[in-house]
């Protein structure tokens, strides 16, 4: 019996309007077999959750270059939990300063790839973290 694809959900918050990245790591979850749902650029946090919930997604994958990104994933975090869907894999991409990867880590966000990051290492993180 075969197991269900993931289902991920890939998410620009804010008001980037560059999302190249985000359908790069979008392109190689799908090729590597997952079910992906991209939500498009300029999402509010509570579009993001109900995307995520909508489609009962186990993954919730965030790029952000604005630098808006410890207010909006602290924000997106809160409100999965708000929805019951704090059971949800979160992980961030894009440009964030190294000294703020601890405290997003510490609010809930499983791992944050910054630019240069190989797409199969984002495909095995998934893989791992799904699995554990």
């Amino acid at each position: 019996m075969s197991q269900a694809p993931i289902r991920v959900v890939i998410a620009k918050p804010g008001l980037d309007g560059h999302d190249r990245g985000a359908k790069v790591v979008a392109r190689a979850l799908r090729d590597a077999g997952m079910e992906v749902i991209y939500t498009g650029l300029r999402q509010t946090p509570q579009q993001i959750v109900a995307a995520v919930v909508q489609e009962d997604a186990r993954v919730l994958g965030m790029s952000i270059l604005s630098g808006a990104h410890n207010q909006i994933f602290p924000e997106v975090l809160r409100l999965l939990k708000e929805q019951g869907a704090d059971d949800v894999l979160v992980f961030a991409g894009g440009i964030i300063p190294d000294d703020d990867i601890p405290a997003l880590k510490a609010a809930g966000i499983r791992e944050v790839f910054q630019p240069g990051t190989s797409t199969d290492d984002i495909v095995a993180f998934i893989r791992t973290a799904i699995r554990d």
